[in-house]
């Protein structure tokens, strides 16, 4: 296929370490590049110098870095980029000056009033965005629906209607001789930008209009008001998101304008998208920095979404496509998300210890890989936090200072062979990794191990780096189990998709942890993030704030819908897609009356009654939390549309087969790869790889290669190259397949079975026996054959203790977030004034969440004293209340639940939770009375209460 008007496709993936970059080229084929983002003696601008160089070796001609680029010969470009996330890290954004409505100087400083590291001896607030503040006097009354109705015809004079259904009093206009005097400061001091938020701007937007219009006048470069960003309630993380913008948006505009100027013609006439946070494009004049914090990561969604989850109706027993789990695994931290047929976005999300309210894909990170440090700490295996970066890096990369990290263990272990990852370490960057430094470093720990431990810490090089590897891999599954545990979703129901480029070591091992089947790695996993942008689709996405009832007010609900769509789908005509592209969805953020908990519901169906909507709620409330509040009535708090324009690229990989069955495409084996085919053809490619189950014969491997598994040595264990791979080919584990240029190694255990689908991607299956269904050639070691109950061997103390630590934790942890999101309390809610925790049967400390250590340090005498109190009396389904001080209680509005878990008839542990309450009836507001004499006097001191009956 050749690509429309011959010309060049670019998406583009610009992440803090490297560039990648996916290429449709005029004749069709397809050209991956990888480049450093930061390497100023060679380049100023890596996607510049990628689409530079691209074009420059499709045409056979001579290029030079500085060389401005033609972009006549370029359809399109499709940009990601980390140049908003980094500057919100390194606080490097643009000098901004706050105003806000008087008396709230301080708001966006105080915000939720949680601490971001509560273990933290030395803990220091993050510094605010803002360079100046100013209090601009203003002030507007909200009445609800309800109290207008109740109004005398003279007070309703004084009111004025509001989008939301609500009515507004202006008690203040807004002081606009001040805001013009704080603002001519600024000016004089070289800010440039400001960020506007009043209180009630969601519902009443006139006065930050007023004053957004002055600061526009007096020559502010940047403007930003609250309520143009996100018209929501709550005030605080509407500021943050508002500040945000201003703080960064400037730093993104002027990336982008120096991006630009290396065009001829500054990129006029040619079609210009950049990835948002919710895994949408948009065009460049529209960019703006609040929705670009994930503007990288949500390509790789978008990536597996558009090509691993319609392949997953392959192994799936019903013919459906089945949930996907995404696995993105780079050098310091590992994402996380979940894709089931639609994206899935969360409207607020914090980064850099700043809430922002915005759409954006749900993609959880954990601070574990490849570079993550191996520790041994107070008898435990710990991996990362911290991280080695790539400088000086992990031992293996010969550099003075190296550190040990999971990719030395990998080294170690065999699962990265020096022969095929790129020569560009040592003095003159042209020596392999290291595999005796990283064994010298690994037997150095084992020195200390023995020490601490002689008897039961005798561990082999090998074993010690295995063991971090299983720690490693159970870091990485906590964020899994959360994503989906803490929502009521089975992990053992999903497949794993794998990308990134240290994910494909540890993908079999993770998916098996978590009771999954199938493990899926796209034949672009090194670089997905970049083809999931070329994938992506023009969006746009509108939210109203209102205070309706789902059961009276359902048709105004759908009139604003209708309203939200219809400007939506204006928006995306005038970027030139065609109307019968656009497609749209419908939400409404529905909640319990009396609960500040709101979940996003899609329109079930295209005439969706009240029923419908509450019936959806209910399932999803339930799902998630266990639990319904029967006849409270469902409130709905706004309405949101997400209409996309449909991608001009295919997912769909073509390729011939000839007699033979093997395959080809038209540019040989190369780098350079057919670009992909119509989508109508999946299908088709899916039914006949599925019917005919045609098996060809195993790969001729690069060679033979040691591996350590749990069984031992594997000592043959074969390599094969990626890009020689035939569509229907499979053989067993244990394997490495290996792609250098794409920067990606993948492990295929053994007892593992893979196989080639049609589009080249790698399909793993984990229940599959290995020799089952064809021969291996790696059987060489008396270890290869043995099953993988047989595999299942003792596992060292100090690895068995971190392991489960993890575990534990983890339950702690999905406590603690189900706890705060079903919370009323602001205390529990957002000043996050609560613990959860794991204790034995005799109520000793097993482990806890990073919560309020003054609750974590006396919860374990509540739970024993109760364990001591109601001995034989406890049963199953009980819950326990107290917070009596001598019954292990902090101060009374602490309040803890305790909850027992049985096996075989007898409490095995408990689980209990402790938080703040704003009152428990003592004689003043608070119930910490500063004269108090007496208990009673602080309020109700309870001993042992039976919340629930067994």
């Amino acid at each position: 296929m050749v690509v429309a008007n011959g010309r060049f496709r670019f998406a583009i993936d610009r992440g803090g370490t490297f560039t990648d970059i996916y290429a449709e080229q005029p004749d069709g084929t397809v050209r991956l590049l990888k480049l450093l983002s930061e390497d100023k003696e060679h380049y100023s601008d890596a996607p510049q110098e990628g689409i530079r160089r691209i074009i420059a070796e499709f045409y056979g001609t001579r290029h030079h870095s500085t060389d401005t680029i033609d972009p006549h010969v370029i359809e399109w470009i499709r940009m990601g980029t980390t140049v908003a996330t980094n500057a919100l890290l390194e606080r490097r954004g643009e000098r901004c000056i706050l105003l806000v409505t008087a008396g709230l100087r301080d708001l966006l400083q105080i915000g939720y009033q949680s601490r971001p590291d509560i273990f933290d001896l030395r803990a220091a607030r993050a510094a605010v965005l803002y360079e100046d503040v100013a209090e601009i006097p203003e002030r507007v009354r909200l009445v609800s629906a309800a109290a207008y109705e109740s109004l005398e015809a003279v007070e309703r004079q004084h009111l004025i209607a509001t989008r939301t259904g609500q009515w507004v009093q202006v008690l203040r206009p807004p002081a606009l001789d001040v805001a013009e005097s704080a603002l001519k400061e600024a000016l004089q001091k070289g800010i440039r930008s400001v960020a506007v938020v009043f209180m009630h701007a969601y519902a009443y937007d006139t006065h930050e209009q007023q004053v957004g219009h002055l600061a526009l006048s007096l020559g502010f470069q940047h403007v930003t008001l609250s309520s143009s960003l996100t018209n929501m309630q709550r005030v605080v993380p509407r500021g943050l998101t508002c500040l945000v913008d201003a703080y960064l948006t400037p730093c993104l505009r002027k990336y982008l304008e120096s991006f630009r100027d290396g065009f001829k013609g500054r990129l006029q006439d040619t079609l210009v998208e950049l990835m948002q946070s919710d895994g949408g494009l948009c065009p460049l004049e529209s960019f703006t920095g609040y929705k670009a914090i994930l503007s990288g990561p949500a390509g790789g969604v978008v990536g597996y979404a558009k090509t691993i989850y319609p392949l997953t109706a392959l192994s799936s027993p019903d013919g459906k496509p089945q949930p996907v789990i995404g696995f993105d695994m780079g050098g310091t931290s590992t994402d996380v998300s979940r894709y089931a047929g639609q994206l899935e976005h969360v409207l607020e999300c914090e980064t850099a210890g700043v809430m922002i309210q915005a759409p954006q894909l749900d993609i959880q990170t954990v601070a574990a890989g490849g570079g993550s440090r191996l520790y041994y700490r107070s008898g435990l295996l710990q991996v990362g936090p911290e991280s080695a970066a790539a400088d000086p890096g992990p031992v293996c990369y010969r550099k003075p200072g190296g550190q040990l990290a999971v990719t030395d263990a990998n080294v170690v272990l065999g699962r990265l062979q020096p022969r095929f990852f790129p020569s560009i370490f040592g003095p003159d960057q042209n020596e392999s990794l290291d595999v005796e430094a990283a064994r010298a470093a690994f037997a150095s720990l084992r020195e200390q191990l023995t020490r601490d431990d002689p008897e039961r810490n005798l561990l082999s090089i090998e074993e010690l780096a295995l063991g971090f590897i299983r720690v490693a891999n159970e870091a990485m599954c906590r964020p899994i189990r959360s994503m989906t545990e803490s929502r009521g979703y089975d992990p053992a129901q999903h497949v794993l998709a794998c990308f990134g480029g240290a994910g494909g070591q540890h993908a079999c091992a993770i998916a098996r942890n978590l009771g999954m089947s199938t493990v899926y790695v796209h034949r672009y996993a090194g670089v997905l993030s970049a083809y999931g942008i070329g994938l992506s689709e023009s969006v746009e996405d509108l939210q109203e704030p209102c205070a309706l009832e789902l059961a009276r007010d359902l048709e105004r609900a759908q009139q604003l819908l209708q309203e939200l769509e219809l400007r939506c789908r204006k928006a995306l005509e005038r970027r030139g897609i065609a109307s019968d592209r656009i497609q749209c969805e419908r939400f409404l953020h529905l909640r319990y009356q009396g609960t500040d908990l709101a979940m996003l519901i899609s329109e079930p169906g295209a005439a969706a009654t009240c029923e419908d909507y509450a019936s959806a709620f209910e399932q999803a409330y339930e799902r998630e939390h266990g639990f319904l509040l029967r006849g409270r009535s469902i409130l709905i708090d706004n309405v949101r549309v997400r209409v996309a324009g449909q991608s001009t690229v295919s997912p769909v990989q073509t390729y011939s087969t000839d007699a033979t069955g093997a395959g080809h495409s038209d540019s040989g084996e190369d780098a350079a790869t057919r670009a992909p085919g119509p989508q109508q053809q999946q299908q088709q490619q899916l039914e006949t790889l599925s019917s005919t189950g045609a098996l060809l014969s195993v790969p001729e491997p690069l060679d033979m290669v040691a591996v350590y598994f749990a069984t031992g040595w594997h000592t043959r264990t074969p390599v094969y190259a990626l890009e020689k791979l035939a569509p229907y080919q499979t053989f067993s584990g244990p394997a490495l397949l290996v792609d250098p240029a794409g920067g990606i190694t993948i492990l295929v255990e053994p007892a593992c079975q893979a196989a080639v689908l049609a589009d080249r991607t790698i399909r793993i299956d984990l229940s599959s026996v290995a020799g089952a269904a064809t021969h291996s050639s790696s059987s060489s070691s008396s270890t290869d054959s043995l099953s993988v109950a047989q595999s299942v061997i003792q596992v060292p103390d100090a690895v068995k203790r971190s392991i489960f630590a993890h575990r534990f934790m983890s339950i702690a942890e999905q406590m603690g977030r189900t706890l705060q999101r079903t919370a009323v309390s602001t205390n529990i809610k957002e000043r996050l004034d609560f613990s959860c925790a794991l204790f034995d049967a005799k109520g000793g400390l097993v482990a806890n969440a990073p919560h309020i250590p003054v609750h974590l340090g006396s919860m374990q005498d509540a739970v024993r004293q109760q364990v001591t109190l109601l001995g034989a009396d406890w049963l199953p389904g009980e819950v326990v209340m107290t917070n009596h001080p001598a019954m292990g209680g902090t101060h009374l509005p602490d309040i803890t639940v305790i909850t027992p878990v049985f096996h075989d008839g007898r409490p095995v542990f408990f689980v209990a939770s402790r938080g703040h309450h704003a009152d428990v009836g003592g004689l003043t507001p608070g119930s910490m009375p500063p004269f108090s004499r007496t208990l009673a006097e602080e309020g109700a001191a309870i001993a042992s209460l039976k919340l629930v009956q067994g």
